[in-house]
């Protein structure tokens, strides 16, 4: 009986969701051309993570202007298709004043409880004071560095002596992260590691700019990060495990924020950091075509890389979602689906290969040094490939996709 199901669901086609509420430019499916980009390219808050990586929710020591010299290198690739990148501390400088110094002041901290002769509200007005004679670039600093300045009482001429720390935005490069942009328009994260949750106020803030406030964000328990969310035409594929949880997933179908008729949970049983989100071990290059490392490939009922998805659909006109079908083998959804797989390699997984960017059908933009074997498997499926130098960048616990969030795609009729 449950396979007469998975049969039935198959028939429903990878089109683009054709709902009036979804806005016609934003994402429908991963293979749909992309046209405008999100990025950040590291700037001086990458230091104080590579200087302790584990810390910094990073793989290993980069060096961080060979980072940046990645990011750009990546970002020129991706304007030379057509693709209009937008860079976040760009927006933000564009923003009006009063909003950068907001978010400046929430980064910027006075810490006075080792000089208890310093009144609260007298600290408070010194750092609006010089918040207010700084220049652009270094509000973004402030923004970006977070840092705490920590003051003591002295003799010396000036009365007073700090230390200095940060608490940077380090990670605020892996722009897929803090919001998910569905049909329906942009929704801020609930991120699972509290060091990265100002990061989703930073976004929300470019999108505001931008003209196009987010729809919903996510509160209270649920857990939702971008990793873990592929759009699919009328169907949308959300990772639910290590990052995501039901939760977030729950609020979103409740505020029918998805934009698509058919929601795949994906659950992952394994939580391991480096398939922490959906993107790192699946993804999708056409309506026909995706990827899947073969850990998960080929895994066995019972051992924790067998991926097993819920399906959730409503039926045309509704709102509510119900649950149809539970605890599938997602392989199998997959190919019941019509999709070819192709296997990642271990070796190739651990250097980020299934964390590729699809910018048009069958045309990604991918980490190079991959295999061989690898290499010939997409140029069978007549995958065009640009692979992109980011040795550095990798070490951070991402690559391609990661470093995107699409804000605009144009439909493939």
């Amino acid at each position: 009986m449950k396979k007469l199901f998975i049969l039935a669901l198959a028939a429903l086609s990878f089109v683009a969701c054709s709902r009036q509420q979804a806005r016609m430019d934003y994402p429908q499916a991963e293979w749909d051309k992309a046209g405008e980009i999100l990025m950040h390219t590291p700037w001086e808050e990458l230091f104080d993570g590579v200087a302790h990586p584990a810390a910094g929710l990073f793989e290993d020591y980069f060096d961080v202007d060979e980072a940046a010299r990645e990011h750009r290198n990546y970002a020129k690739m991706l304007e030379r298709n057509g693709i209009r990148v937008r860079f976040v501390t760009d927006v933000l400088y564009e923003t009006g004043i009063d909003t950068l110094r907001m978010l400046a002041a929430e980064g910027l901290r006075y810490d006075i409880s080792d000089n208890s002769d310093t009144d609260l509200d007298e600290s408070e007005a010194y750092k609006q004071q010089i918040l207010g004679k700084m220049s652009r670039f270094d509000l973004l600093r402030c923004i970006l560095l977070r840092p705490t300045i920590k003051l003591h009482k002295t003799n010396n001429n000036t009365g007073v002596e700090a230390e200095y720390i940060h608490d940077p935005m380090m990670n605020l490069y892996f722009t897929r992260d803090q919001s998910i942009t569905t049909p329906r328009g942009h929704i801020i994260c609930r991120m699972n590691s509290s060091q990265r949750a100002v990061e989703t106020e930073v976004i929300e803030v470019c999108y505001q700019h931008l003209g196009t406030p987010p729809i919903l964000r996510i509160e209270g328990e649920g857990r939702l990060e971008g990793g873990d969310y592929i759009p699919a035409g009328t169907i949308a594929f959300i990772g639910c495990g290590m990052r995501t949880n039901d939760e977030g997933i729950r609020q979103i179908m409740e505020a029918d924020a998805f934009g698509h008729d058919t929601i795949v949970v994906v659950r992952d049983h394994k939580r391991w950091q480096m398939q922490m989100h959906l993107d790192t071990h699946f993804n999708i290059i056409d309506r026909d075509l995706c990827t899947m490392v073969r850990s998960r490939l080929e895994a066995q009922p019972g051992e924790p890389e067998y991926n097993t998805c819920d399906i959730y659909v409503r039926a045309p006109g509704e709102k509510e979602y119900r649950l149809w079908l539970s605890n599938l083998p997602f392989v199998e959804f997959i190919c019941t689906r019509g999709m070819q797989i192709i296997p990642i390699d271990e070796e190739d997984e651990l250097h980020y290969a299934n964390n590729f960017l699809t910018i048009a059908p069958r045309h990604i933009m991918a980490v190079g040094g991959q295999s061989e074997t690898y290499q010939e498997l997409l140029r069978n499926a007549g995958v065009q490939v640009e692979w992109i130098p980011l040795e550095s960048l990798i070490n951070g616990y991402g690559a391609a996709h990661c470093m995107t969030q699409v804000l605009k795609r144009k439909r493939n009729e």
